[in-house]
C-alpha cells in the first residue's frame, strides 16, 4: 500500500461546522426566500443551460500544473462542434483559446423529461394550492393563498468535450468526472431548485494521425433531468380577512330587582270581601294548582284567570306564571263580609 507524500495524514479541523436537520432546513426555506417572495423561482431553458454551465465550471472543473484548465462559459451546438472539429478555427468559438480547454455542446432538442418528482398525469395544467401566507395592511388580518401550476419535466442532452495535447488533462477530468458520478447522479442547484444530473456515456474522438498535430478529445454525455416553471402562471388572491370591531358600552353597574323565590309550600291563598264588594285579584308569580278549601258567607263563586272567564266553582283550578286571578263572588248574605280560601300545589 502506497503513503502519503509526507508520511504523516494529519486531519482537518474545519473552521465551520456544515448545518444539518433544522438549521439545513432553515438554510435552505432561506435560500429559496431570499428575495422576499413566498413563491419559488422560475426555471427555464436559459436557467437550465446557465446552471449547467456553473456547473462544469464549478464542480467539473480542474488544474494541471498548478493552472486552471478554462472553461468555454457558452454554449454551442452539435453543428457549430462540427465545423470546429474541421476547421480548428478557434475564432467561433471564444477568443482564440488554445489547449487544453474545456467546452459545453447543447442538444438542440429537449424531450419530455423523466424527473420522478415532478412526473404526475393531471391535464389541462390546473392551477395546485402551493401556501397560504397571512397579511396585515395596518387594520385587517388577512391571507393570501398562492397557487402554482403543475411542473413540466424535461430532459436536456449536453456534451462536455475536453480538447487538450497531453494524457495527464484527460485523465485528471476523468478521474473528476468518475467521482462526481460515483453515486449515478449529481445535483446542481438552479435558483433554489435541485436538479438531478446524469453521466451517460463517454466516447473518444481524438486525433492521432502522424501526418496531421495530435490532440484529444474525449467527449462526456449527460442528461440534466430538470423541469419548468413560469412564475408569470402564478396566481395569487385573498383567502380571507378578519375585521377587528371595537365597541363602547357603558360600565356603569345597573340595579335590577330581585326576583322572588318560589316559596317550596306556598300558603294558602285567602280572598276577603269587605261588604259591598264582590271581586278580588292576585297576580301569580309562579306555576301551581289552586282548588278551594273553604269559604264564608259566599253562595257561589265564578273564576276569571287574565280577563278570561275560567268556570264557575271550579274544583281545580291551573295557573301559570304571570297570570291574573279573579274571583267574583255571590255572597249568601248581602249584609255581612264574606271570605273563600284555596289551597295551592306547586307543578
Amino acid at each position: 500500500m502506497a503513503l502519503p507524500k509526507n508520511h504523516t495524514v494529519k486531519p482537518a479541523i474545519p473552521l465551520q461546522y456544515p448545518k444539518i436537520l433544522h438549521q439545513r432546513r432553515e438554510q435552505l426555506a432561506e435560500m429559496i426566500s431570499k428575495d422576499g417572495t413566498y413563491l419559488p423561482k422560475s426555471l427555464l431553458h436559459a436557467d437550465l443551460d446557465r446552471g449547467f454551465l456553473d456547473f462544469v465550471r464549478d464542480t467539473l472543473g480542474i488544474t494541471t500544473e498548478g493552472k486552471v484548465v478554462p472553461v468555454v462559459d457558452i454554449l454551442i451546438t452539435t453543428q457549430n462542434w462540427e465545423q470546429f472539429v474541421e476547421t480548428w478555427d478557434f475564432q467561433n468559438i471564444d477568443k482564440n483559446v488554445e489547449p487544453p480547454f474545456v467546452t459545453t455542446i447543447r442538444i438542440p432538442e429537449v424531450k419530455y423529461g423523466n424527473n420522478p418528482a415532478v412526473m404526475y398525469n393531471i391535464p389541462n395544467r390546473r392551477m395546485f394550492y402551493y401556501m397560504e401566507v397571512p397579511t396585515w395592511d395596518g387594520n385587517r388580518h388577512g391571507a393570501d393563498i398562492y397557487k402554482i401550476p403543475q411542473p413540466v419535466p424535461v430532459d436536456i442532452k449536453y456534451t462536455v468535450a475536453i480538447v487538450c495535447n497531453r494524457m495527464r488533462e484527460i485523465n485528471a477530468f476523468n478521474k473528476k468526472v468518475m467521482e462526481t458520478f460515483a453515486s449515478r447522479q449529481a445535483y446542481q442547484n438552479i435558483n433554489g431548485h435541485y436538479i438531478p444530473i446524469i453521466n451517460d456515456n463517454i466516447s473518444d474522438e481524438s486525433v492521432l494521425d502522424l501526418e496531421k498535430r495530435k490532440y484529444y478529445i474525449q467527449k462526456y454525455d449527460f442528461t440534466m433531468m430538470g423541469f419548468l416553471i413560469d412564475e408569470d402562471e402564478f396566481e395569487v388572491y385573498p383567502a380571507l380577512s378578519r375585521t377587528l370591531q371595537i365597541f363602547e358600552v357603558d360600565q356603569t353597574p345597573v340595579k335590577r330587582p330581585k326576583r322572588k323565590a318560589v316559596p317550596n309550600e306556598p300558603p294558602r291563598l285567602t280572598l276577603s270581601y269587605e261588604v259591598g264588594i264582590t271581586s278580588q285579584e292576585y297576580f301569580f308569580e309562579y306555576t301551581c294548582n289552586v282548588n278551594e278549601f273553604q269559604n264564608n258567607n259566599v253562595s257561589s263563586y265564578q273564576v276569571f284567570i287574565n280577563d278570561d272567564f275560567y268556570g264557575t266553582d271550579v274544583a281545580v283550578i291551573q295557573i301559570n306564571t304571570g297570570d291574573v286571578f279573579r274571583v267574583e263572588v255571590t255572597p249568601t248574605d248581602n249584609t255581612k263580609p264574606c271570605n273563600i280560601s284555596f289551597n295551592q300545589t306547586l307543578i
